[in-house]
């Protein structure tokens, strides 16, 4: 395989990921983008009618009970033969982890926005961690057909918000019931859309100038609205300069209804143009090329029972250089042990199809038997390690007891698996390792999540009785003496699975009086996982 066909096949891949906060509307949105690009015929619904069908991306249980994305979706569709690999993540902040997961495998994101609501808080922490990532954003302004906010009101919040400038693709005809259309700033016409009932198919679009028969058909407040505010626009909008979006300085918005379909096609016809293909990315050492000939690419998500009948286990592989061929033999960065990899995967939601190969940008499955964790990199020749993917300290705690004890063997297997996807984290009591552990998270609602997969899953029924904490560091010091601490403190520790020590504080308060009376020692908030499982014996001995 030469570099000049790894290259041609890199440039052909768009990965991004949608972001947003709940509730604006990115399930559906995503599932428009699969109809327009034609991966399904019908597309179905996140709060659905019992005819409907359910939305493709949400094939957990608890997902289609609730109504909510609790995990991450991979969706992959080719379209005007580019192979787009789509990032459903959740959008509800409990399980914020997970996006912050995805976005180090995504190019480029979309945020989703709500036409009444503007940007809300979990919009702000998701564009923060894009910001630090210096991720390219699309910004799709939703639910113009409901009572919204002025179209010029929301690209100033985003402005002074987000502190991004804002340059509009397309604006709105119309808002709520009187909703018809976009027009393309960028083309030059009107795209006036003809209702369909549900949105479940495409709508037929009617392409017409803003001096022809088309616009003069609209009704005249609405037509001297347009015309008002492409007037402003053309004296004080930003113009698009595709250099500041690559840097994620600048955001090309769009306007439209996921739930009408009004505005989708043109949304995703300019962004493939706009996404960036796959690009260079950092490993220790420096920046590897995309079209280097050998394979590399990192884990950043593991999911297991997705065929609950085989109790699989699959990691999520973002391949960054190479060309990923089922049978390679590769090497294991953390631990430098080889493996084979005999089923690699295409993945669109829970389906799977087998493939022979993959190329920088893709998303593929790899069937995992329990050696792969969260930020490991996979190579094939010269040695290279990508940037880990951190583990956020825990808000929330909980102890876990059996109902039944003599499913405990269940429980441990249940616990430890759920823990490497990094749904919840896994903490047991300092010298007292028998004791029922204890379960971190950034939210509540994963402790819902966990309960409902052990069940489920592993027919398990277990007790999550709450802890008194609300924050929590990992000691940076291994040789600190934790039982002196702990009796200076008042603090309580813990030890994760890899032997570190975690002190817990029952208020923010306790927490900054240990950091003002305590300055040498070193709190951290997030880690990165062990190199090795030699390291791992050695922290938990």
């Amino acid at each position: 395989m030469t570099r000049a066909t790894i290259a041609a096949e890199a440039a052909r891949r768009r990965t991004f990921a949608i972001i947003s906060h709940p509730d604006a509307g990115k399930t559906t949105l995503t599932e428009k983008l699969l109809l327009y690009g034609g991966a399904i015929r019908l597309a179905g619904s996140v709060r659905r009618k019992r005819a409907e069908r359910h939305a493709t991306s949400d094939w957990m249980a608890i997902e289609r009970e609730r109504g909510i994305s609790v995990s991450t979706s991979v969706l992959q569709l080719d379209f005007r033969g580019l192979r787009l690999n789509l990032l459903d993540t959740p959008g509800h902040d409990d399980f914020s982890e997970d996006t912050y997961r995805t976005l180090a495998a995504a190019d480029c994101a979309v945020m989703l926005l709500d036409a009444a609501k503007g940007v809300e808080p979990q919009t702000v922490k998701l564009f923060e961690v894009c910001r630090l990532r210096r991720l390219p954003i699309v910004t799709f302004i939703n639910k113009m057909d409901r009572p919204g906010r002025d179209p010029l009101a929301l690209l100033d919040e985003v402005e002074a918000v987000l502190g991004i400038p804002t340059t509009p693709a397309v604006w709105p005809v119309g808002a709520g019931d009187r909703f018809q259309g976009v027009y393309d700033r960028w083309a030059g016409h009107l795209l006036l859309f003809d209702r369909v009932d549900g949105g479940a198919r495409r709508v037929p679009a009617t392409v017409a100038s803003l001096g022809g028969e088309g616009a003069a058909a609209l009704p005249d407040d609405v037509r001297a609205t347009l015309l008002h505010d492409l007037e402003l626009l053309a004296g004080a909008g930003a113009p698009f300069e595709r250099a500041r979006f690559l840097a994620g300085e600048l955001t090309p918005v769009f306007f439209g209804s996921a739930l009408t379909n009004f505005g989708v096609e043109p949304f995703l016809e300019r962004f493939v143009d706009l996404c960036p293909a796959a690009r260079p990315r950092a490993a220790e050492g420096g920046v590897v090329a995309v079209d280097s000939r050998a394979f590399s690419g990192f884990v950043f998500k593991i999911q297991a029972n997705m065929d609950p009948l085989h109790r699989d286990r699959i990691a999520f592989v973002r391949v960054c250089t190479g060309r990923f061929v089922r049978g390679m033999e590769l090497r294991h960065a953390r631990t430098g042990q080889a493996i084979a990899v005999n089923r690699l995967m295409r993945l669109r939601s829970r389906e799977r199809t087998m493939i022979e190969d993959a190329y920088p940008g893709d998303i593929v499955g790899v069937w995992d038997p329990g050696f792969l964790r969260i930020g490991d990199t996979l190579y094939d020749g010269a040695p290279v390690r990508y940037e880990g993917i951190p583990r956020f300290s825990p808000e929330h705690f909980v102890r876990v007891s059996l109902r039944d004890p003599f499913r405990r063997k269940q429980l441990k297997r249940g616990l430890e698996q759920l823990s490497e996807e990094g749904a919840v984290q896994l903490f047991f009591d300092r010298g007292r390792l028998e004791r029922d552990p204890v379960l971190g998270a950034v939210g509540r609602l994963q402790f819902d999540v966990v309960r409902h997969r052990l069940r489920s899953e592993y027919n398990v029924e277990a007790e999550l009785e709450p802890l008194p904490f609300v924050a929590a560091r990992w000691l940076g010091d291994l040789e600190t003496d934790v039982a002196d601490l702990e009796r200076r403190t008042n603090a309580t520790c813990l030890l994760d699975r890899e032997g570190r020590p975690l002190l817990l504080f029952k208020s923010a308060f306790e927490l900054r009086w240990v950091e003002e009376r305590h300055p040498d020692l070193r709190l951290i908030a997030a880690v990165q996982p062990v190199r090795s499982d030699r390291d791992a014996a050695g922290a938990a001995s």
